[in-house]
């Protein structure tokens, strides 16, 4: 499992320098971080999550039923490398919008860090800077 938990781990921040390094690249923002590695990340949870979450205890019923089925090492994994996925895909996400809509590449930067550390921060705090950028463009 530490194998694992390290080679995912790797494989995210490889997605992660791609798009600091070049956040308006077709191939780090689209391709990579966009799509492969998301991609791999998402098939290594659903095998790992088609293995052990039938045998564990818990489930999403409540809270402490979600605490229970973590308690499984493999599932917990599984979680962990949900994570690595949607906030990878999120990150590659910000930078295609970023230039999609003119946004500095420099701002999308700043979006990054919090949304590799915790993804819908990350997320919220690039929707308040398109926010706040579309209002300026509207006044005079």
């Amino acid at each position: 499992m530490e194998s694992l938990f390290s080679a995912a781990g790797a494989l995210a921040i490889a997605g992660w320098i791609a798009l600091l390094v070049a956040p308006r690249s077709r191939a780090a923002n689209w391709w990579l971080a966009g799509l492969a590695i998301p991609g791999l990340l998402s098939a290594l949870y659903a095998a790992l999550f088609a293995i052990h979450a039938p045998g564990a205890e818990g489930g999403f019923s409540s809270l402490a039923a979600v605490a229970a089925l973590f308690r499984t090492e493999g599932v917990l994994l599984a979680g962990w490398i949900h994570y690595l996925a949607f906030d990878l895909f999120i990150g590659a996400w910000i930078c295609r919008r970023a230039a999609a809509e003119g946004i500095s590449p420099w701002a999308a930067r700043l979006c990054l860090p919090p949304a590799f550390l915790a993804g819908p921060i990350g997320l919220l705090l690039f929707l308040a800077l398109r926010a706040l950028l579309s209002r300026k463009e509207i006044r005079p």
